[in-house]
């Protein structure tokens, strides 16, 4: 995998808003990729300093080994979760075209 395709993803989830999330479908949408899961691989070699907890799976659950300081992240953003779900339709970013 080139350096440029883990900056694009970089720069999609460094341009996620504080209080919004995107899925990590919407990341590689975003950054040109066809997979999520490389969004993931990506997010998890080198997202420490990017506002990772922002992006969740496509059905709004978050990071399993990551929960708690997921969770935590988000609602100190004002993302608030129904159990571990954030719902997705109130809070998903849409960028301007």
């Amino acid at each position: 995998m080139d350096e440029e395709t883990f900056e694009r993803v970089r720069a999609v989830v460094e341009s996620i808003p504080n209080g919004r999330v995107l899925s990590y479908g919407d990341v590689a949408a975003l950054a040109g990729l066809r997979s999520a899961r490389l969004v993931g691989r990506i997010l998890s070699e080198d997202g420490a300093d990017v506002p990772w907890h922002r992006v969740l799976r496509s059905d709004g659950t978050v990071a399993t080994h990551l929960r708690e300081q997921q969770l935590t992240r988000l609602r100190a953003e004002g993302v608030l979760a129904d159990r571990d779900r954030v719902p997705m339709r109130r809070y998903r970013w849409s960028p301007a075209p």
